[in-house]
């Protein structure tokens, strides 16, 4: 289990050698003391007006107590009433920390973070009658966590329940989704606190109320980040996050552009998935950035083999290849990698409060979905090996001469005719030095879990880093990064035949279509940035996997 202890350890001596001076330089700067004052002029002139917005994270210990006896009062009234089961409608910060908070704490929660049609109707076969849904969303226009409350109210209300009793809201004050969770007369609503982004909201109502719900010890959670408190404050060389965030930035500055996650026994399930969102989200834009890589182990392909592009972190005791460990509690370490990514942001001369590329691939989306015939008439594979339809979406076919520009140089444009193995090892081949592959995997998250072992496939294929991302979630996460980071990535999609779509009431369009739209849109956005894409259909999506499996081991061959 993890340690009640919080500490960063830098094992690689030449980089603690290097992120010493960083270190002293963020203790005379008080850069964590000011933090904790939330001080906005910490990331520049340029980054003030939206960090002077976003700092109430630092004392989210302490504010959000109020909520522990809030949440077990309606979680005693709903098991009084017989309703035990918490489903999650949710994306990115909505979702990621209330996730590992649950795992952790072995308590049961279903997250809906998705718009493929199965996973949906998988949710919705469950027990209606002891259900309750959690809505989170800090404006309510999040479209696949609209589309999720649409459908589960029509679900409701044709068993007979009173829809409006079994939804429960978090989201911000004054929004729209708190008028019509009013106007609705739905269960609750919780009001989280405005001036906290999403990625820094595990310790808010979005974090605590699915969580406390489903019956995760939350009062422990915010006590272990009270305990980190103080000492994530201090001025002091011997600060974790001063400690974490200087050797981040100086691997990054070596060019270490990547950080690496595996677990070495933390005892914290799937805290790579939270902190992916954190890092990225906050660290990639201007064209540079920290890509975090969660692997499945200190043996896997990225961690073990890791090069001079990337830092492998030990989440837990130093094992195997880590140049860091980090270890303590969970509540702990919510805060520790919010202070150290907050000052690497400083470290990095970015401001680690804004998203600016994230509303590129929804407007592509939505401009898909106003126009039918581009996703229904529009798109013709290149090439199709047995059940795997090849697209050459942001790239250039054989039968076109245009290059890819971008990262480590120019590249030949990807061909997208021939067997898949050839594609495979085309598009791989275009990546630049010091690269990284994305594996995007537009699929059921449960039903098409062995799409996850994809990531250590292409990883030992390619020896590049390579990520592995469910969509749309990774959107929500991983998604800025990759237009506004370093732009050295190649992006491998993957898009499966829906056989039972679901509709989405009131709505002009399924959740299947959704879900096209969203991977469509996403690839013309990164098409856009130059970067090449790879869309594999699977008509078959267990047979497709298997013969894209297949494929790989040809590549490597």
């Amino acid at each position: 289990m993890a340690s009640e202890a919080l500490g960063v350890e830098i094992v690689d001596a030449a980089l603690a050698e290097k992120a010493a001076p960083l270190a002293e330089k963020l203790v005379a700067d008080q850069v964590a003391s000011k933090l904790t004052a939330q001080d906005p002029t910490l990331w520049g002139p340029d980054a003030e007006s939206e960090s002077a917005i976003r700092l109430s994270w630092t004392t989210l210990h302490k504010s959000s107590r109020p909520l522990i006896g809030e949440i077990a009062a309606l979680r005693a009234e709903l098991h009084a009433e017989g309703v035990d089961r918490v489903v999650l409608a949710g994306m990115g910060g909505s979702s990621l920390a209330p996730e590992v908070i649950t795992g952790t704490d072995d308590v049961a929660l279903t997250v809906l973070d998705t718009t493929d049609p199965g996973q949906v109707a998988d949710a919705l076969a469950g027990d209606l009658s002891r259900t309750v849904l959690v809505v989170s969303s800090k404006s309510g226009g999040t479209v696949e966590t609209d589309s999720h409350r649409r459908i589960f109210a029509k679900a409701f209300a044709a068993s007979g329940i009173d829809a409006a009793r079994r939804i429960v809201v978090v989201t911000d004050p004054g929004s729209p989704f708190s008028k019509l969770a009013e106007e609705e007369g739905y269960r609750k609503t919780f009001l989280a606190d405005p001036n906290v982004g999403g990625r820094y909201s595990a310790l808010t109502a979005f974090g605590l109320v699915p969580s406390g719900l489903a019956g995760a010890d939350i009062a422990r959670l915010l006590d272990q980040a009270a305990a980190a408190a103080d000492v994530l404050g201090a001025d002091s060389a011997d600060n974790p996050a001063v400690q974490l965030a200087a050797a981040l930035g100086a691997a990054h500055a070596e060019g270490a552009e990547k950080v690496v996650f595996a677990d070495t026994g933390s005892g914290i399930k799937g805290f790579g998935d939270w902190a992916e969102q954190l890092i990225a989200e906050s660290t990639g834009k201007l064209g540079t950035g920290l890509l975090p890589v969660v692997v499945e182990d200190t043996g896997a392909p990225g961690f073990a083999d890791a090069k001079s592009d990337a830092t492998p972190v030990a989440v837990g005791t130093a094992a195997g290849a880590a140049k860091i460990s980090v270890t303590g509690p969970l509540g702990g370490q919510f805060l520790l990698w919010e202070y150290a990514t907050a000052i690497a942001g400083r470290l990095l001369g970015i401001n680690p409060f804004d998203q600016p590329d994230v509303e590129a691939a929804k407007k592509a989306a939505r401009a898909l979905l106003d126009n039918p015939e581009a996703l229904t008439g529009g798109e013709e594979a290149s090439n199709v090996d047995g059940t795997v339809q090849i697209f050459g979406s942001g790239f250039n076919t054989a039968a076109q001469s245009a290059s890819v520009e971008g990262g480590g140089g120019r590249r030949e444009g990807v061909a997208t005719e021939g067997k898949l193995a050839d594609v495979l090892r085309a598009f791989i081949g275009s990546a630049p030095e010091n690269g990284y592959v994305s594996v995007q995997a537009y699929l059921d998250r449960l039903d098409d879990a062995s799409a996850s072992i994809l990531r250590a496939e292409v990883a030992k294929r390619s020896g590049l880093q390579t990520t592995f991302g469910w969509g749309p979630r990774f959107l929500h996460s991983t998604g800025q990064y990759h237009k506004g980071g370093h732009q050295n990535g190649v992006f491998l999609q993957l898009t499966g035949a829906v056989e039972n779509d679901l509709e989405v009431p009131d709505r002009p369009y399924t959740l299947g279509v959704l879900q096209h739209a969203q991977a469509l849109g996403d690839g013309q956005v990164l098409a856009e940035h130059g970067r090449p894409v790879l869309r594999l259909h699977l008509t078959d999506r267990a047979a497709g996997l298997a013969e894209l499996v297949r494929a790989l081991q040809e590549v490597g061959s």
